[in-house]
């Protein structure tokens, strides 16, 4: 067959690769894929209306297209097998037939024949099906590269543009500033601030949280602004000290989408210093709250506490109550993680924290279970009973789970000791190199008998491929 001929092929590939930002090379394979469908199309159509389809899902895994570029114009070939009879047309080809041009061919080699259908004959609906195709694939192509673009970014905090809404989640342009053009990402609702205007065109700074591979979408970006390191990356862009090293953020708790609308965003933020004259809590505030309220402005109003880190588990759980006064703290079971924290009357309602945002948010940031008790009224004789009792049924369920722990893992244990025994006496098809290794020194006599009469296992396997082959 001639070359099928396609007037401007080179302007369209380089218009496109323009386009979707996309190297000459993947619009290439794209075409050549395309193609391709719209040729299988093309032969389906054959059978419409007369018989049913008799294409498999791989009947055309031998068949290409190749571009000519220089000419513009394809070609559809066909990777055919020499056979002495040929069962099937698109897959095999006579060896006297290949003889007529190719004296020394022999049969099981592979030639390659132009199989290009007229241009007429290709029809409406393969050439509709070639650019579906060719506008999924390139559709693919633009979202893997926008994977591979996002996926390994150094700085996880991006500029965002708000597009559009859909449904409850937010529509943003955003960049990873390697000269490539912007791309979408999706902000969540449970992404969103409350406090923030999500107008059209508004810019916000956003952590990229999640690159991934949705079905029938492909890679997609998912942002957020209620993400922790959100403030993580605002702290390090306005204190220099973080920068240089001097001062470290240890934890940050944040609770960005409160559980009750009359509660506000707030953060806890806990930092330390690596050199002893500086103050971290002072760095990151900055001079009259200027460094913190450059944060404060970014997050819409958002409280947030910064308070010094401690390796003391009682000063830490002391300063991250903050800004309450604190009494005491009392560490009633170490081993759980447990403390009761006595403060006066009148610091009661500031340490618990409007619906008990505050002390939530220190045990989140320390780890600790905390409980705020008034000191008036504490008795530690009543308290240290309860303890004791709650210390009990933790250990007794933690009894209780390494018990379980054990029987399962002894469990496993005689499992496996007992299909250890079973493979012994029944041995597996994957076991019959074992026992060539083992019977290699039997005699010839046996090995006679052995090759003459094979046992009933290898029968059926040769019976299974068989039946396989002939399906």
């Amino acid at each position: 067959m001639a070359l099928v001929l396609l007037p401007g092929l080179n302007t369209l590939i380089e218009d496109i690769s323009e386009e979707k930002k996309l190297p000459t090379q993947v619009v290439e394979a794209a075409l050549r894929e395309a193609l391709l469908k719209g040729y299988e199309r093309y032969r389906r159509t054959l059978y419409l209306g007369i018989s049913e389809d008799p294409f498999e899902e791989e009947y055309f895994s031998n068949f290409d297209v190749g571009l000519d570029l220089d000419e513009e114009g394809y070609r559809v070939l066909a990777s055919k097998i020499i056979v002495e009879e040929v069962e099937s047309e698109d897959h095999q080809i006579a060896l006297s037939e290949v003889m007529q041009v190719a004296e020394d061919a022999q049969v099981g080699d592979t030639v390659v024949l132009d199989v290009t259908p007229e241009k007429e004959d290709f029809g409406r609906m393969a050439a509709s099906t070639t650019k579906q195709v060719l506008a999924q694939k390139l559709r693919d192509q633009q979202r893997r590269m926008i994977q591979e673009e996002f996926a390994d970014l150094e700085d996880p905090v991006l500029t965002a543009r708000v597009i559009r809404f859909e449904r409850q989640s937010v529509i943003m342009a955003v960049s990873s500033g390697l000269g490539r053009p912007e791309v979408e990402a999706e902000l969540p609702r449970r992404d969103q601030l409350p406090n923030d205007n999500y107008r059209a065109n508004a810019t916000f700074k956003v952590f990229l949280k999640e690159v991934s591979e949705i079905p029938r979408r492909g890679p997609q970006l998912f942002v957020s602004r209620a993400n922790a390191g959100l403030v993580v990356y605002l702290f390090e862009n306005e204190v220099p000290e973080i920068q240089e090293g001097s001062v470290r953020i240890v934890a940050v708790a944040r609770e960005a989408n409160p559980p009750s609308r009359s509660v506000g965003p707030r953060t806890k933020v806990a930092v330390d210093s690596i050199e002893r004259e500086v103050d971290p809590v002072g760095a990151c505030i900055g001079a009259r709250g200027s460094r913190i309220q450059q944060v404060v402005n970014e997050l819409r109003g958002e409280k947030i506490d910064v308070i010094r880190w401690s390796s003391d588990p009682t000063q830490y759980i002391a300063n991250s109550l903050s800004p309450s006064r604190v009494e005491m703290v009392r560490l009633v079971d170490p081993e759980g993680q447990h403390a009761h924290v006595l403060v006066p009357p009148d610091q009661l309602s500031l340490a618990i924290g409007r619906e008990g945002q505050n002390v939530r948010l220190a045990a989140r940031l320390t780890g600790w279970k905390i409980d705020i008790k008034n000191s008036q009224e504490y008795d530690q004789a009543n308290e240290d009973s309860i303890v004791a009792e709650l210390i009990a049924q933790r250990k007794e369920e933690e009894a209780l789970q390494q018990e379980a722990e054990e029987r399962l893992a002894a469990e496993h244990a005689a499992r496996a000791e007992e299909d250890a025994r079973l493979r012994e006496l029944y041995p597996l098809p994957e076991d019959d190199e074992n026992f060539e290794k083992e019977d290699a020194s039997s005699s010839e006599e046996e090995e006679v008998i052995n090759n003459s009469e094979p046992n009933s296992e290898s029968l059926i396997t040769e019976n299974s491929s068989l039946e396989d082959e002939a399906r």
